[in-house]
C-alpha cells in the first residue's frame, strides 16, 4: 500500500497543479470551445467522461452511505481524477492495509 499511496500523492498533487494553471492562465470557455471544435477534442472528453463514469460505478458500489456516493460521484463528474485521487488516497489511509477494505468498503464481507 505504500507504493499506492505515493503514487496517489503524485497524481493528487499532478492534478492540484494542472487545476491551478488552467484556472490561472487558462480562459475556461474559450479553450473548452476550441476543444469541441477538434475531432479529437471531443473524442477525449468522452475517453474522460466514460472513465469518471466507471469510476463513479465503483465508488457507489464501495460506499455505505448514499449521501457519501452522491456527493463523490457529483466531486468526480465536476472535478475529475482529482477527486478520484484524493479518494483514493482517503483510502489508502482508511483501509490500514486492508486491500478488502480498501477495494470493497462496505461490501468487504461479501467476498469471505
Amino acid at each position: 500500500m505504500k507504493i499506492g499511496k505515493i503514487i496517489a500523492w503524485i497524481c493528487l498533487i499532478a492534478m492540484t497543479a494542472g487545476l491551478m494553471n488552467g484556472f490561472i492562465n487558462g480562459a475556461f470557455f474559450k479553450d473548452g470551445g476550441e476543444l469541441l471544435s477538434n475531432p479529437w477534442g471531443v473524442m477525449s472528453l468522452i475517453d474522460l467522461y466514460v472513465g469518471f463514469t466507471l469510476f463513479s460505478m465503483w465508488i457507489a458500489f464501495r460506499e455505505a452511505s448514499k449521501f457519501s456516493a452522491i456527493i463523490w460521484i457529483v466531486l468526480m463528474m465536476i472535478l475529475g481524477f482529482f477527486t478520484a485521487s484524493l479518494y483514493i488516497l482517503i483510502l489508502f489511509y482508511k483501509s490500514k492495509g486492508d486491500w478488502l477494505e480498501f477495494f470493497f468498503g462496505a461490501r468487504k464481507d461479501i467476498v469471505k
